[in-house]
């Protein structure tokens, strides 16, 4: 038989085990609500020689957001002049039915003549080609990009 110092030792490790389960299942759902978030609010500087060098007629801003490829495949969505946010999240701009994407996965915002996406934190990465965003960056529109398993571009 085991001695009482062995029992005693297991079920304290038993009950460590069982807390640090608690703690990882609370920091994932805060993290996918977006709790205790801090909120950027500065917009990231477009260059002004990008804009000397541009035509005289500015081109024309994407005013849809379309999903490719998805469970919403086929859908379309009309851009205003307002940032629109993409995630799971039912209370957003753009809700998709996307598991691998987070509540508030990703922002795409207008900025002068140009769209720019941006990842909000999200857990699988917002990606614009093949490339997984780190920053704001620019997305011309006819360019596909990825949020969780969903496809979207942007149409003139």
């Amino acid at each position: 038989m085991a001695s009482e110092i062995t029992v005693t030792a297991l079920r304290f490790a038993f009950l460590a085990l069982l807390w640090l389960f608690i703690f990882m299942v609370l920091t994932a759902s805060r993290r996918d609500l977006g709790i205790g978030r801090n909120v950027r609010s500065s917009r990231p500087q477009v260059e002004e020689a990008a804009q000397v060098s541009a035509p005289a007629q500015p081109p024309a801003r994407a005013s849809q957001l379309v999903v490719l490829e998805g469970a919403q495949a086929g859908a379309l969505m009309r851009l205003g002049d307002q940032p629109v946010t993409i995630g799971r999240s039912l209370d957003i701009e753009v809700s998709l039915q996307d598991d691998y994407a987070s509540g508030r996965h990703a922002r795409l915002f207008p900025q002068g003549s140009r769209w720019f996406l941006e990842d909000l934190g999200s857990t699988n990465g917002t990606f614009l080609g093949e490339q997984r965003l780190t920053r704001a960056t620019p997305v011309e529109v006819g360019q596909p990009f990825r949020v969780g398993h969903t496809t979207l571009q942007l149409r003139a």
